[in-house]
C-alpha cells in the first residue's frame, strides 16, 4: 500500500506523469472541465471534500513552479486568496481573468473537482523540478 499521504491512484498518477511545466488543475464544484481533459471528481457533497484540503494534499506530492488563479478571486473570495498565496511563498503567482482562466484548464492533464462552493476557488498547478 502506498505510504505517501495522498492515497488517491488517480492524483498520484497524473502527478507521477508530470514533466517540467505540465500543468493539473484543482477546482469547485461549479468549474466546466473540458471534454479533452481528464476529469477527476472528488466532489461528494457541498463543501466536501473542500477545496484546501484537496490542495494541501496534492502539494504533499506536486513540485510547484507557478500558481494561475482568476482575478476575480481577489475581490470576490479574498480570504480564500489570501489563504491560497500563503502556501506559495517563493512561487509565481499569476492572475488572469475567468474566462482566460477557463481556456487554460484545456492544456491541464486533470482536472480535479472538489465540492467546494466558494465562488473562484480555481487554481492550475504548474509542475516544477525537484533539482
Amino acid at each position: 500500500m502506498k505510504k505517501s499521504a495522498l492515497i488517491n491512484s488517480e492524483i498520484s498518477y497524473v502527478i507521477s506523469k508530470m514533466g517540467h511545466t505540465d500543468s493539473i488543475t484543482i477546482c469547485d464544484s461549479g468549474l466546466p472541465i473540458p471534454s479533452e481533459v481528464q476529469r477527476i471528481d472528488l466532489a461528494l457533497k457541498k463543501g466536501l471534500p473542500t477545496f484546501l484540503d484537496t490542495l494541501d494534499s496534492v502539494l504533499q506530492e506536486l513540485q510547484v513552479e507557478e500558481v494561475i488563479l482568476a482575478s476575480e478571486i481577489i475581490q470576490v473570495s479574498n480570504d480564500l486568496y489570501k489563504e491560497i498565496i500563503k502556501r506559495f511563498e517563493n512561487v509565481k503567482i499569476t492572475t488572469v481573468s475567468h474566462e482566460e482562466f477557463k481556456n487554460l484548464t484545456k492544456s491541464s492533464k486533470a482536472i480535479v473537482r472538489t465540492g467546494e462552493y466558494t465562488p473562484y476557488a480555481n487554481v492550475i498547478l504548474k509542475s516544477g523540478v525537484v533539482f
